[in-house]
């Protein structure tokens, strides 16, 4: 593990450069869908930055209560600010200057190299649970002891929001010594501890944060954040000291949480760099929300929730991959209790609310990842607890649900949506239209039927009832779509059906068509599809999502939501879609599939942008500058799934084609 963790480490020029140290982004997660997060430079660059971002147990709503730290160091005459901010036309302090390393693993750690006095070692990590951040500090120099001074930054905001400087906020502070609380609202109580420290009260506000990221995204990038007093302790070598900040009332103890972080730590069993590396990321997505009543998989840090399309994609490589057959039935489990008209949600709005039931795919890779876990050993219960959602959800599929989601029974595939509506995971919209428009049958939801249809058919035999009608209705869909999507110009397969006749745009929905764990696609069309799909979308960190050949294509992601919005799926690179493709690949060339400086160029790229975590996304030009989100649960879930292969166990082999 220690050449892993050195691999992923940064030292040099790369840390002492502004520009790109703050474009470097470091997280660490408290299992509960809290974190905090920033950039390694130290200047917070977004509105989500912050070191304690709680995830309150009611709603999963994330608030902001602890921004940043102003730190220094202070040997006799000698004062060396180790904090870095963004102001209008200035940067201070510059604390980057003095870096030596950084490391993501086991938890984001700084080491500072002070001239002439020694060196400062800083770990960040929070509590499994709870919302609850720790911060260490550790001093080795020549001289054995130094002054640190911490001057904690604070705010009380919803993580979509920047803070702005307000009379009687916070409502008060209290305290001496190594135990300070701010109050930040009614029921919301800051606890701040330093052994051994001092406490000096302030009460000064800081002005005019600039948050650069936002500004590129088309936001509000200004903030300003409460100095509530600053702590001062002497440090010593070999005696860290760590600082707790929470809102769970009485702090936790720091090294047992620490070792609780060591103890979830888990490096899967192969030499594969990329596959070990992401087997750390893979644990920071697994949550428990409402109480600890949901589990559930975080879509994206830093500004998603969870999403029931990208938990059911991400679920068989975040858990069954890393040998936890339990998370993934209880996640399963969550999601069939809010089984309604045959759909699970995809999403559960942030402050509470109805869930929301607007996808035609979450509930069909919901059957998927089911069939995987069965597979992978879960129990006979689990089976017979799942066997009738499952037919439920085949039977309002049959019949028709919401979205005008269906069969066409007039060739047995599933058609979804109407012109205003955006069903599939290319769901972008810009002023209330679709950019990408797919209703109809898309190639890939009909896949997915087909699958769910194989998989019911499955289940039913394990269960002992008669599955004849699922089979039939599988053959006939698999019939009608080798006739309807495969292309006669060779170009692979048509990205959806509609009234007016078939989308031709070159898109990666058709890998699913023979990455599913039954293919629908014919064998005989697969190496056509696969050069395709490499031909038009393959890049060196995912697949496009439309073909550079088309005039709509966009190669760069990024400016205004809407700029954005209309790059989302029109050319951008998504890394999640890599899983897929490369499980097709080794089906069709077996398991030499020659792609292995695709895997280590990824790996290399782990360090551009949130250390450790592969991102939701990438420009679709090179370099293809990564974006969006900064560690994206399935763009590490499904290439755990591809790259850690799950035993499979009696239930099941998966087809290997029709």
């Amino acid at each position: 593990m220690h050449d892993l963790f050195h691999s992923l480490t940064l030292t040099g020029s790369v840390l002492r450069d502004f520009e790109v140290a703050s474009r470097r982004e470091w997280l660490t997660t408290n299992a509960i869908g809290g974190y905090a997060s920033g950039t390694i430079a130290g200047a917070n660059t977004r509105r989500y930055h912050g070191l304690l971002v709680a995830s309150l147990d009611s709603t999963a709503e994330r608030h902001i209560a602890l921004s940043k730290l102003e730190e220094s160091i202070i040997a006799g005459e000698e004062r060396f600010d180790l904090s870095c901010n963004q102001y209008p036309g200035a940067v201070h302090p510059q604390g980057y200057r003095f870096l030596q390393s950084f490391a993501p693993w086991p938890c984001p750690t700084f080491q500072y190299e002070l001239p002439r006095t020694g060196r400062l070692v800083k770990s960040i990590w929070m509590e499994s649970g709870a919302n609850t951040t720790y911060v260490r500090y550790e001093w080795k120099g020549a001289q054995g002891e130094v002054l640190l001074e911490i001057t904690p930054l604070v705010c009380w905001k919803g993580y979509h929001t920047e803070m702005e400087a307000r009379a009687g906020f916070p409502l008060g502070v209290r305290g001496a010594s190594g135990r300070v609380e701010v109050q930040l609202a009614d029921g919301v109580l800051l606890t701040l501890v330093l052994a051994g420290a001092t406490w000096q009260p302030g009460g000064d506000w800081y002005y005019r944060f600039e948050h650069l990221r936002e500004r590129e995204r088309g936001y509000d990038w200004h903030e300003d954040l409460f100095a509530p007093g600053c702590f001062r302790v002497v440090l010593r070598q070999g005696h860290p000291l760590t600082l707790i900040a929470s809102l769970n009332g009485e702090p936790g103890d720091p090294e047992e949480a620490h070792r609780g972080l060591l103890g979830r730590m888990h490096v899967v069993r192969t030499r594969q760099p990329l596959a070990q590396a992401l087997s750390l990321a893979a644990d920071a997505f697994l949550v428990r929300l409402d109480g600890g009543r949901r589990h559930t998989v975080i879509a994206g840090y830093p500004w998603f929730l969870d999403w029931g399309r990208d938990t059911m994609i991400a679920l068989p490589g975040l858990c069954l991959s890393r040998g936890n057959l339990h998370r993934a039935q209880n996640i399963l489990k969550s999601y069939a209790a809010y089984l309604n008209q045959g759909m699970i949600p995809n999403r559960f709005p942030e402050g509470g609310g109805e869930a929301e039931y607007n996808t035609a795919d979450a509930t069909l890779w919901f059957v998927n990842a089911i069939w995987h876990t069965l597979k992978a050993g879960a129990s006979h219960n689990f089976l017979l607890e799942m066997w009738p959602v499952v037919r439920e959800i085949i039977r309002w599929h049959v019949k028709g649900t919401r979205w005008s989601i269906g069969v066409d029974t007039s060739d047995g595939l599933l058609s979804a949506g109407y012109s205003s509506t955006q069903l599939t995971w290319m769901d972008a919209q810009v002023e209330g239209r679709p950019v990408t428009p797919r209703w109809g049958k898309p190639v890939e939801i009909c896949a997915l039927w087909v699958n769910a249809l194989r998989i019911a058919e499955k289940m039913a035999a394990l269960v002992g009832e008669a599955g004849g009608d699922y089979g039939r209705g599988a053959r006939a869909a698999t019939r009608a779509f080798n006739e309807a999507f495969v292309r006669a110009d060779g170009l692979g397969l048509f990205d959806v059906l509609t009234d007016s006749g078939p989308d031709a745009s070159i898109r990666p929905n058709q890998i699913f068509a023979a990455s599913l764990p039954f293919p629908v696609l014919r064998r005989e069309h697969w190496a056509n599809m696969l050069r395709t799909v490499e031909d038009h979308l393959l890049t060196e960190v995912g697949l496009r999502t439309l073909s550079p050949s088309d005039a709509r294509y966009r190669g760069e992601y990024g400016g205004s939501p809407a700029e954005r919005d209309s790059a989302y799926h029109q050319g951008t690179v998504w890394p999640w879609l890599l899983g897929p493709y490369l499980h097709v690949r080794r089906r069709v060339f077996g398991t030499r599939a020659g792609r292995e400086p695709l895997l280590e160029g990824l790996f290399s790229r782990l360090t551009e942008y949130g250390v450790g975590y592969l991102p939701e996304l990438y420009g679709g030009d090179p370099p293809h500058a990564p974006g969006g989100c900064i560690a994206q649960a399935w763009s590490v879930g499904t290439l755990m799934e591809y790259l850690v292969p799950v035993r499979t166990s009696k239930v099941s082999s998966e087809d290997r084609g029709t």
